[in-house]
């Protein structure tokens, strides 16, 4: 693990000592160039990598591990995204909205889920749980309008996991209650509890939600 993450970090120095040992062989050793080729492919092949994915890999282990410090400082190194391979581009611009989201920076969190959907999700669900998001952060600025649109839209396209699916519909049911639109805030918390979350936090705002519903009259 330590090797890996040694690698990781210093993935470009390695790769140019890797170019002047294949160097070194072709010029300094008779005959040599034969076996140049093998560090200098290796050297070439890191630099891609460098270029393409960046230090994505040891920022997923660093938020995994709960060091959101250590996954900022390596999200601040990468200097060109639109460098990054579109999969790993759009996730770069997902864990620099949800550490944006964690910072209550909504305006920036914002900005990076629409970068992220314009790099393209590699999966349907990473795509709902933007537009999930996207929801939220609408919701929190007090844009109904599009935070319904958003919510929709996730739904529509899927979520990962009934956790999620119930928070898009007790958002759902919160903003049409608000619009007194009282059949339809009934009908989306309904279906809210029929996903059954696991979450605690999602079961606790079902549960406080109930309180509201069980006065709606009809």
């Amino acid at each position: 693990m330590k090797i890996r993450s040694f690698i990781g970090n210093n993935l470009l120095p390695i790769a140019v000592v890797l170019m002047g040992l294949g160097f070194w062989i072709g010029f300094g050793v008779s005959g040599g160039w034969w076996m140049a080729w093998i560090p200098m492919l290796i050297s070439v092949l890191m630099i891609v990598a460098y270029i393409m994915v960046g230090p994505m890999l040891q920022i997923q282990g660093r938020i995994e591990a709960g060091d959101m410090e250590g996954a900022k400082k390596l999200l601040d190194k990468v200097k060109y995204p639109n460098l990054l391979y579109k999969p790993i581009r759009s996730s770069y611009y997902m864990l620099r909205a949800n550490l944006s989201t964690m910072d209550d920076n909504l305006d920036k969190a914002e900005e990076d889920l629409k970068k992220g959907l314009a790099a393209g999700m590699p999966e349907k669900e990473y795509e709902g749980t933007a537009y999930l998001q996207l929801g939220s952060i609408a919701y929190k600025k007090g844009n109904m309008k599009e935070a319904m649109e958003h919510l929709r839209k996730a739904l529509k396209i899927g979520l990962p996991d009934k956790d999620n699916e119930a928070t898009a519909y007790l958002q759902l049911s919160a903003i049409t209650m608000q619009r007194r639109d009282f059949k339809s805030a009934k009908l989306y918390f309904n279906k809210a509890k029929a996903c059954k979350p696991k979450n605690e936090q999602v079961v606790g705002q079902i549960n406080e939600m109930s309180k509201y519903m069980a006065r709606i009259p009809g």
